[in-house]
């Protein structure tokens, strides 16, 4: 079974066993173009090569006879938007989850277009990220492009469409568009007035389990699979890493730290926040992710190893090393809670809770005892910390957790992952396969195809490879530090919006 991730640096395809296990994989990155403040995009027509050749080069690395391929399904990055003219041909690049060039009309959807009512239907908080406020910026700022969109898409149904010739967007992308009503599994129809589409411009509702197959035999050959091979439609990204790593069982928490990061949950049917902090999308029709993401991740320790440790990383290269391991040496060097330094790392604004595009970075509480060590320390605490701010809302909705379950680049070091064990004084497991976006994607195909009586299969494809309790002395640190932390951004929200206006000048 190939499972297929669309993701925001690179496609990847990984090849499993009907048991869960990796045969081969192959990766495919793009770039992402931003030459002005704000612009996140990237070529469509880029990324469908990508998860051409991701899908090629892994059947190939596999030496797998086209018959030996009994699915492809699909995971894909959500709150992608492209907007398509009457011959098909896209109008613009895909706009990405991470431009926030929409700010202002997620704003004034927000406090002046009864926003919050919105969300409350259709489980996507109003942040510039959504297509909902895409398309409010399109409509008003590039009227242009606006008026000559004969259709407006994601990522997946440009892909799909490519290869299939149907334009079909899954429940699971659509509920992450600002514009999909959870309750009636259809089009929100305030939602599409506000923002002036139509359903006719938007593509055809179907459930994740949709299966495609009837592909060109050309294109079949040259992805060495059958014209018949079933195409499962699948999900978004984030619940699918849940149904990856085996979080799926109430109490049960996926958190995934990329380059951005988020927590998840399941539930049995759709639950909105009355205070608007958390997601709500789908998995299947009995299935419901509700959490966060955050903006800021992996990208954290990256700005730390090329902006406050160039030396380090230069003399770690030099030595064979890699650069994050002797970054993590570093801060290993000194003890929880960084000697009363904190970092709040919205470098790239924020998303949950605080879902405030203008939110800006800071280190509090430096004093002349703080040096690089602390520093550092300090910044990988601070992006456990935004993780961490998410948990009371999930535990509000849908009761306590006693479990995560962590994936994503940052599992690799075992000070990152005590860190997480410590700041949310829980069990912290790292599942074996680190792929789960994919094998969630592959588990899914399996029960769309009949070939599993239920998700909970995953569990015997899951093992786990590093396991962490919390140290509770370092839990009592942290839990005086939190409420010091969380109280910094409600205190700046005014500052953020001012300070944010002067760097856009």
């Amino acid at each position: 079974m190939l499972g297929v991730d669309i993701g925001t640096t690179s496609t990847k395809a990984v090849l499993f066993t009907i048991a869960g296990q990796v045969v081969a994989q192959h990766a495919v990155e793009y770039p992402l173009i931003s030459t002005i403040a704000d612009m996140a995009e990237q070529d469509p027509a880029q990324i469908y090569a990508a998860v051409l050749s991701s899908i090629e080069n892994a059947v190939q690395q596999a030496q797998a006879r086209p018959e030996q391929v009994v699915l492809v399904s699909f995971s894909a990055a959500m709150h992608s938007l492209i907007a398509m003219d009457e011959n098909d041909r896209p109008l613009t690049n895909s706009i990405t989850w991470a431009d926030n060039r929409a700010g202002e009309w997620a704003n004034k959807i927000r406090s002046e277009m009864d926003g919050h009512a919105i969300y409350l239907r259709t489980g996507t908080p109003i942040h510039p990220m959504s297509p909902l406020c895409k398309l409010m910026w399109l409509r008003h700022d590039h009227p242009d492009i606006f008026s000559r969109s004969a259709r407006f898409v994601g990522i997946k149904e440009y892909v799909f469409h490519r290869m299939f010739g149907q334009w079909l967007v899954d429940h699971s992308i659509a509920s992450a568009t600002g514009m999909f009503n959870l309750r009636e599994l259809n089009w929100d129809s305030g939602a599409l007035a506000l923002v002036g589409v139509t359903e006719a411009q938007l593509s055809a509702l179907v459930p994740t389990t949709y299966q495609v197959s009837d592909m060109a035999p050309a294109l079949a050959q040259q992805l060495g699979l059958l014209t018949t091979t079933p195409f499962v439609i699948g999900a978004n990204d984030g619940v699918l890493s849940n149904l990856g790593v085996n979080a799926i069982a109430p109490g049960q928490v996926a958190v995934t730290i990329g380059t951005s990061g988020a927590m998840r949950t399941v539930v049995a049917e759709p639950v909105t926040d009355p205070a608007g902090r958390t997601f709500c999308y789908a998995l299947t029709e009995n299935h419901w992710v509700v959490g966060g993401p955050i903006n800021n991740g992996g990208s954290i320790l990256r700005w730390v190893r090329d902006e406050l440790a160039t030396a380090e990383s230069a003399q770690a290269r030099q030595d064979g090393q890699d650069p994050y391991e002797a970054l993590m040496a570093i801060a290993g060097q000194v003890g929880a809670g960084a000697n009363g330094l904190l970092f709040h790392p919205y470098l790239a604004g924020e998303r949950a809770p605080l879902w405030n595009a203008d939110a800006r970075g800071s280190f509090f509480g430096l004093a002349l005892h703080h040096g690089k060590p602390q520093m550092i320390r300090a910044a990988l605490e601070g992006v456990i910390f935004s993780l961490y701010s998410i948990l009371p809302a999930v535990e509000e909705l849908i009761g306590p957790t006693r479990r995560m379950m962590a994936t994503g680049g940052f599992a690799r070091s075992a000070l990152w992952r005590q860190m997480m064990a410590d700041i949310f004084d829980r069990e912290v497991v790292v599942p074996e396969s680190v792929e789960s976006s994919c094998l969630g994607a592959a588990v899914l195909g399996l029960y769309a195809l009949g070939r599993i009586a239920s998700l909970d299969a995953i569990a015997a494809m899951v093992g786990s490879t590093h396991q962490h309790q919390p140290n509770a002395e370092n839990v009592a640190i942290y839990q005086q530090l939190w409420p010091i932390y969380a109280a910094i951004p409600k205190q700046l929200e005014q500052q953020y919006r001012e300070l944010a206006a002067f760097q856009r000048q």
